[in-house]
């Protein structure tokens, strides 16, 4: 029989379920890893980052665009501590992502070799799925186990330890086989139960004020085109929380938009008040979400729950239906249960309703994203990108300043996912490299990515990454030279005892010509278009700096700030 060594299989697995692409940063147990990557012919592209932190945020962004499972790798010892953070969002996010951290000998274990650290330990309570590689025969089998973990039922991410000499061992090629359908996801989707979808139908039904509220899971499962077919069929507004931004066009006549107490807004919050039934699908009904189960007041709408994890479903709102399964296959079996069922009354949550507040919404917005004071409005960044960018371009957002503006007031025209945040754990850091992901999972598009400079500060030395290889993303910096929202938060609940939260301004835009990228700083509002308009169209990388109304000063759509 022919053999290849622990490297050389893992080489060939991934290549089978299609992967072409891993992020991740080189080390010394990595060595045979490498090397085989090297010496193998397949169509992987491997993408040096400068952290491991930042490799697994790539494989992320790369996942949630494109549909794929993302990897990422990195060595032992420090470099498995560091891609943790990215595991934890990619899991609560319900994004896969195979982290793959090499490892000491299984030899060396327990005689103090340098880097040594129980990965095992470390890594399960983290992923959906962990696993260390203790023998070379076990290989093929462990990654097929992690293919079928992170993809089917609520998708994950996987962690999988490679010790060095695991990684030379022997591995028959026989063994080495892949089922390829798992290398997308969702993955071996499951239907609802034919009776909870006729009992979530009777629900519906009998509702004269329905809302639909879309999580992420509605984007992950591909069920937008159903969820427009039942929105239209039951005339019911739709709102999202900011996963599931891009549930819907934004610009469709029943389109709330983001709800919840970062991205929502009196105009948004009073659908969710309004509701005599609240339909959620692939959303947690979290705090944020419903504004710590304020709204909808507990008892105050019936609930029907569509989600592919049970867990959810229950967990914080009494629920009267539950349907168990995939998003697209629950909501095609509802739109087939609720056919033929005449016309339905015009309820008070309706599409004249959802225009009104619309309006209201963007004419508040409008007269801050017109003005011009300095330093400049973060609503006339927002405005002058929505005006800039096409309907195809991935905005990826970071979590501090940029997120509840750009969930609220920057409308995706068009469904899917167009619009990309961290929003499980809202980690500092994120943006830039996802973007970097992002790219590769859809290069096609336009990639900006949006951040805070405190932000920017975990994460830009991947700015040499992005130059080193090219790539045309265009990052853009609010600059206050604050931990804005920590700031927001003293200002509103400490009465302004501000603590340990500012920190020196940068020139952001002179820092990212050093690496390489084309750069603009901007403090007149009159010059933000101009110097946007020019960084979207270089052909390479660029930056733009803007030096911004800081954030315990602005007008966030935060409803705890603004109360």
């Amino acid at each position: 029989m022919n053999q290849l060594t622990g490297a050389e299989a893992m080489v060939r697995m991934l290549q089978g379920y299609g992967v072409s692409h891993v992020f991740g940063l080189c080390g010394d147990t990595s060595l045979p890893f490498y090397d085989a990557l090297f010496r193998l012919d397949h169509d992987i592209t491997h993408i040096l980052s400068r952290d491991e932190r930042s490799a697994a945020y790539m494989a992320d962004g790369y996942a949630r665009v494109s549909g794929r499972v993302g990897v990422c790798e990195g060595p032992s010892g420090g470099g498995a501590t560091y891609i943790a953070p990215g595991l934890i969002e990619a899991n609560e996010s319900s994004i896969p992502i195979l982290a793959i951290t090499t490892d000491i000998s299984v030899g060396g274990r327990g005689r103090y070799s340098l880097t040594e650290l129980d990965q095992a330990a470390m890594f399960r309570p983290l992923t959906k799925w962990n696993a260390v590689i203790d023998r070379a025969e076990d290989l093929p089998k462990l990654v097929r186990t992690a293919f079928r973990e992170m993809t089917t039922a609520r998708p994950g991410s996987a962690h999988l330890g490679l010790p060095f000499d695991v990684q030379k061992g022997a591995v028959e090629e026989t063994e080495v086989w892949q089922q390829p359908d798992l290398g997308r996801y969702p993955a071996w989707p499951t239907a609802a139960d034919p009776a909870a979808v006729v009992a979530a139908a009777s629900a519906l039904e009998g509702a004269r004020n329905p809302l639909i509220v879309c999580g992420g899971g509605v984007v992950i499962a591909g069920a937008e085109d159903e969820l427009g077919r039942l929105a239209e069929a039951l005339g019911a507004p739709v709102a999202t929380t900011i996963s599931g931004k891009g549930s819907i066009a934004e610009d469709h006549p029943l389109a709330v938009g983001v709800v919840g107490s970062n991205g929502g807004v009196p105009e948004t919050r009073q659908f969710m008040d309004g509701a005599d039934l609240v339909l959620l699908i692939g959303c947690r009904a979290g705090s944020v979400t419903t504004e710590r189960w304020r709204h909808p007041a507990p008892g105050a709408a019936r609930i029907v729950h569509i989600d592919s994890d049970p867990v959810v479903i229950g967990a914080n709102y009494q629920t009267e239906a539950a349907v168990v399964g995939d998003a697209r296959l629950a909501l095609a079996a509802l739109n087939e249960a609720l056919s033929g069922g005449g016309e339905r009354p015009v309820g008070e949550l309706n599409a004249d309703m959802v225009a009104r507040a619309r309006a209201a919404k963007f004419a508040a917005f409008d007269e801050l994203a017109a003005s011009e004071e300095r330093p400049i409005r973060p609503e006339r960044v927002v405005a002058t990108l929505r005006e800039l960018l096409d309907d195809d371009a991935v905005v990826v957002a970071d979590p501090g300043t940029p997120c509840p503006y750009l969930s609220a007031y920057y409308p995706v025209r068009r469904s899917g996912r167009q619009f990309v945040s961290n929003r499980a754990h809202g980690a500092l850091g994120y943006s830039l490299p996802a973007a970097v992901g992002a790219y590769y999972g859809r290069p096609g598009a336009k990639i900006v990515a949006v951040m805070g400079d405190g932000s920017f500060g975990f994460s830009n030395g991947e700015l040499e990454t992005v130059a080193r290889l090219g790539l045309p993303i265009t990052f853009v910096v609010i600059a206050n030279a604050v931990f804005g929202w920590i700031k927001a938060g003293q200002k509103s609940g400490f009465d302004g005892r501000y603590f340990s939260v500012d920190f020196a301004a940068t020139d952001h835009a002179r820092l990212a010509e050093g690496y390489g990228l084309r750069g603009w700083r901007v403090e007149d509002p009159a010059e933000l278009r101009r110097s946007l308009a020019a960084a979207l169209d270089c052909p390479g990388p660029s930056l733009v700096d803007v030096v911004c109304q800081p954030l315990q000063e602005a007008h966030a759509p935060v409803s705890e700030w603004v109360a």
